[in-house]
């Protein structure tokens, strides 16, 4: 008997067949990292409405029960799917300035959103207006703010004196993420170099270089 973190053989029907007994045996990270990986190109590819553990087992080449192990359903399995999609702080260049920052973290978050993760936040939307409570797991797990890259910009304002500290954990800084999702819901990928310019310019910067309110208030 294998392990009980070890992949199960997967049999399907049509061309969803898939044996992963013939290819080395995966387990721990390596196999959950497949798992979630198989889950955002399923989601790609038929939405969530159509989305099944089957599906995302065969993808993945691993047993059903591999993923009732580690998620009670599917909506816990495409939370944490989501939630480790978002740009990491690494992929965020230092520029020098909070602007150049901030259009590149933009620029890297549009980038995303021209591929497979643009396809799944087009497929969860439905889902988003049926069940508010998978909205709120969604926003819960993978956070408000956004993507680490933007929040990591504004912490290197913070640290070079262009804003203020209390500012990255604001309820401003999601706007600039909040309007490029928005575009991109309504027009489609890929997202114009002027549109971000002018997010950037014309809204974010003087946001947050405006004075604090009463009414600014942490998440």
């Amino acid at each position: 008997m294998p392990p009980p973190d070890a992949d199960q053989p997967v049999r399907t029907t049509g061309d969803m067949t898939a044996d992963h007994r013939r290819g080395p045996r995966r387990r721990g990270q390596e196999l959950e990292e497949a798992i979630l990986a198989a889950t955002i190109e399923e989601l790609a590819e038929v939405g969530y409405a159509r989305l099944t553990m089957e599906r995302v087992a065969a993808r993945a080449r691993t047993g059903k029960a591999t993923l009732y192990r580690r998620w009670p359903g599917l909506a816990e399995l495409v939370v944490d799917a989501c939630a480790i999609r978002d740009a990491s702080d690494a992929d965020l260049p230092d520029t020098g300035a909070l602007r150049t920052d901030v259009l590149a973290a933009l620029r890297l978050i549009s980038g995303q959103l021209a591929g497979p993760r643009g396809d799944v936040l087009r497929g969860l939307l439905p889902e988003f207006v049926r069940n508010p409570d998978f909205a709120r797991a969604i926003r819960e797990k993978v956070g408000t703010a956004g993507p680490g890259a933007i929040k990591q910009a504004l912490r290197r304002g913070v640290d070079r004196g262009e804003i203020e500290a209390w500012l990255p954990e604001s309820r401003r800084a999601t706007v600039a993420v909040d309007l490029l999702r928005n575009h991109f819901l309504l027009h489609g990928a890929p997202i114009a170099d002027d549109v971000i310019t002018e997010i950037v310019d014309d809204v974010y910067l003087p946001l947050l270089l405006a004075p604090r309110s009463g009414r600014d208030t942490e998440r």
